[in-house]
């Protein structure tokens, strides 16, 4: 197996303490089929060139960056003029401050990386910084420099290492109000909300990602597979789309759906633990008049 590729080295400081470390992506997009645009006729993929509205093809030395300040005006920036403001990539994330770890709301996330120490000298103080947020269940807060932007950082301890998380800036996340404003204030009926919590608990489960799978990820590839071999393919599998189903009574239809995770669970059909109730019943009754016979 080749080795990770390293996203960044530098220094983890806490304080005076200052820790050797390496950021590797805990990401991967190798699993994704990526699909790219093909010229019908010849077969040749589309590509793309550069063009000025009023103008048509331009080179790349009479492109330069702008801002639309106003609709359709620009403030134009040149290159050194950005290489001048530009933050030095520095080799060391600060900790500044520790949370718990539900504090941080989960929309302000962005991208995870791994974070493991270089060199046996620096396995020592990393693994003290690593049981030490572990012992406290926290999250500490910093900030790094790469690619000449400066991020927002959040580390905590993952497995034998740490993961440190990009998060968005607080200008980044949108607020919520105007998306939930229509939603107001509804009365819910106790028994219904019963039997939501009900439903919730009875199909709670430890978090699995490999047991759910990509259906259109594994269709698409099995359809290029054949495509590849040269056979044709006269319908994608999986049926017709399924219509939007309205819910026209909310407590019956919670109910049912209790009914039927209570049967899965036990292993039985609604239909099958009603038969089993009858015939337990009627086994009762001929117990009885037997026992009167006697």
């Amino acid at each position: 197996m080749a080795a990770p590729r390293t996203y960044w080295t530098g220094h983890l400081r806490l304080s005076l303490v200052s820790i050797d470390i390496a950021l590797y992506s805990a990401t991967s997009r190798s699993g994704r089929t990526s699909l790219r645009q093909i010229h019908k006729k010849s077969g040749q993929p589309i590509r793309y060139q550069k063009t000025a509205d009023g103008i048509g093809p331009v080179d790349a030395d009479e492109i330069v960056k702008g801002f639309e300040a106003q609709k359709g005006s620009f403030v134009i920036l040149e290159p050194e003029e950005i290489e001048e403001i530009r933050l030095e990539s520095q080799d060391a994330i600060r900790i500044v401050q520790f949370v718990d770890h539900h504090e941080i709301d989960p929309r302000f996330y962005d991208k995870p990386y791994y974070v493991a120490p270089r060199g046996k000298a620096a396995s020592e103080g990393f693994v003290v910084i690593r049981e030490a947020l572990r012992s406290a269940k926290k999250t500490a807060l910093g900030q790094m420099t790469t690619r000449g932007r400066e991020h927002l950082i959040a580390i905590r301890s993952c497995g034998d290492g740490l993961l440190l998380e990009t998060l968005r800036y607080a200008d980044e996340v949108k607020n919520s109000n105007s998306v939930f404003a229509d939603i107001g204030n509804v009365d819910v009926d106790d028994e219904m909300l019963e039997l939501a919590e009900d439903l919730i608990a009875k199909k709670t489960a430890p978090f699995d990602p490999g047991a759910f799978r990509d259906s259109y990820e594994a269709a698409l590839r099995e359809l290029i597979e054949e495509k590849a071999k040269g056979k044709a393919i006269v319908s994608a599998k999986g049926g017709k789309k399924a219509k939007s189903a309205q819910v026209i009574d909310l407590m019956e239809a919670l109910k049912k759906s209790v009914k039927e995770e209570r049967a899965g669970r036990s292993g039985k059909s609604p239909a099958r633990k009603k038969t089993a109730g009858k015939t337990a019943t009627k086994s009762k009754s001929s117990s009885s008049r037997n026992r009167k016979a006697g």
